[in-house]
C-alpha cells in the first residue's frame, strides 16, 4: 500500500501523521511511503530522516492525495484538502464531526473510507487513539489556564498555587476522564485548591484512591456543578460523549455569575465545548473575553507541544495503521471489531450512530456497509 502524509495546515498545527521511525515500519512491512516536504519540520525531523526511513519527499499535498492510497494525518482534513480526497481512498486522522457538519458533508461527497482516531476503542471499552492527546490536553490545560489568570490577559491576577499567607486559586475540573485526571495531576502539583464533578461514583473513587484528601471529589449534581463553577477561579472542561457532540453543561447565565477575571479553558471544543459561550479558537489567537470570563477554547491545544504529541499519538495510532496497510481496510475493519469503531464515513454513508443522530443522517451499519 502506498502511505501519504502531508503537512499540517491548520492554525498553528506542528504536529506530523507519521514520523521517520513510523514510516520506517511501514516500509519494513512491505509497503511504501510519500511525505510532503518539511511535514516533520515542526518536530525537528527534516526530510532526510524520512529519506533515511525509505519515504520518498514530495513538493505538495497535492500529490500526496492524488498517489496515496492511505493518507494519514493528524488534525481534520481542512476544505482545500477534502477536496482532493478520492473514493475508495483512505483517510485515517482525528476528524471529530459531530460538531462540524461541513466537514461531514465533503467526507460523503468525496467516498473516501474515513477512520477516526478519537473513536477507535480497546477491550476494557477506553479511546487508546485519543487517550495520548486527552493527556497532553488536559495537562496544557493548567499551564493554559494559570497563564490566562494573570492580570495581563484579562484574569483576575490570581497565582494558581498561591504563596504562604495567601490562598491558592480554586479550580474546578468537570470529567474525571483521562482530560480531568491529567488536568487535576498538574493542579494539584502547582499548589492549587482542586474539585473534580463526575457523575460516576466509580470514576470519583479512583480518583480519590490515587490523589487522596488533596483532591475533593464530587458528583456532579446540577446544583453541585452550578455551586462550584461560581466559586471557581478556574473551570476546566474534559467532558466527553464518545463520538458525539459535548452537552453545554455550563450555561451563559452561569457564565454570567462567575467572578470577574475567572477563567474557562474548554478542552472538549473539538466536539463542539461544553461550555455554553465556547467557541473554538486557535494558537494565533486563544483566548476571548465573555461577560468578564476569559474563555481559552484551542481547538488543537497539543498541536502547541508537537514533537511530544506526535511520538505520543505515534506510538498509539501505528498498529493500527499497519494493520489497515497490511490487510486492506476492508479486512482489517472487519477482522477488528474495536477498528471498525473509527469507521465514521464510508462510500458517502454514516457508519458512526452519534455523528448520525447530531447531524440528522441515516446510520448505516459499518459490518453491514462493508460487507455489501
Amino acid at each position: 500500500m502506498l502511505i501519504g502524509v502531508p503537512k499540517e495546515i491548520k492554525n498553528h498545527e506542528y504536529r506530523v501523521g507519521l514520523t521517520p521511525d513510523s514510516v520506517r515500519e511501514f516500509v519494513n512491512n512491505g509497503h511504501t511511503a510519500i511525505v510532503e516536504t518539511n511535514a516533520g519540520s515542526g518536530i525537528g525531523c527534516l526530510d532526510a530522516a524520512y529519506i533515511a526511513a525509505g519515504a520518498e519527499i514530495v513538493d505538495t499535498a497535492a500529490e500526496i492525495f492524488a498517489r496515496a492510497d492511505m493518507v494519514v494525518k493528524v488534525k481534520e482534513p481542512q476544505a482545500n484538502e477534502r477536496t482532493m480526497l478520492r473514493e475508495d481512498q483512505i483517510l485515517f486522522t482525528y476528524l471529530h464531526l459531530a460538531p462540524d457538519a461541513e466537514q461531514t458533508r465533503d467526507l460523503i461527497d468525496s467516498g473516501a473510507v474515513c477512520v477516526a482516531y478519537e473513536t477507535v476503542t480497546n477491550t476494557v471499552g477506553g479511546l487508546p487513539l485519543l487517550a495520548p492527546m486527552s493527556q497532553v490536553a488536559g495537562r496544557m490545560s493548567i499551564q493554559a489556564g494559570a497563564h490566562s489568570l494573570e492580570k495581563a490577559h484579562g484574569g483576575e491576577g490570581i497565582l494558581l498555587g498561591g504563596v504562604p499567607g495567601v490562598a491558592p486559586a480554586k479550580v474546578t475540573v468537570i470529567g474525571g476522564g483521562v482530560v480531568g485526571e491529567n488536568a487535576i495531576q498538574m493542579a494539584l502539583g502547582l499548589g492549587a485548591d482542586v474539585t473534580v464533578l463526575d457523575r460516576s461514583v466509580d470514576v470519583l473513587d479512583s480518583l480519590n484512591n490515587r490523589f487522596g484528601a488533596a483532591l475533593k471529589t464530587v458528583y456532579s449534581s446540577a446544583s453541585a456543578l452550578e455551586g462550584h463553577v461560581l466559586a471557581s477561579d478556574l473551570v476546566v472542561g474534559g467532558v466527553l460523549i464518545k463520538g458525539a457532540a459535548a452537552p453545554k453543561l455550563v450555561t451563559a447565565d452561569m457564565v454570567k455569575a462567575m467572578r470577574p477575571g475567572a477563567v474557562l479553558v474548554d478542552v472538549a471544543i473539538d466536539q463542539g465545548g461544553c461550555f455554553e459561550t465556547s467557541h473554538a479558537t486557535t494558537h494565533a489567537d486563544p483566548t476571548y473575553i465573555i461577560d468578564d470570563v476569559v474563555h481559552y477554547c484551542v481547538a488543537n491545544m497539543p498541536g502547541a507541544v508537537p514533537r511530544t504529541s506526535t511520538y505520543a499519538l505515534n506510538n498509539a495510532t501505528l498498529p493500527f495503521g499497519l494493520e489497515l496497510a497490511n490487510k486492506g481496510y476492508r479486512q482489517a475493519l472487519l477482522d477488528n471489531p474495536h477498528l471498525l469503531e473509527g469507521l465514521n464515513v464510508y462510500h458517502g454513508a454514516i457508519t458512526y450512530k452519534a455523528v448520525a443522530e447530531d447531524q440528522g443522517y441515516e446510520f448505516v451499519d459499518p459490518s453491514r456497509a462493508l460487507a455489501a
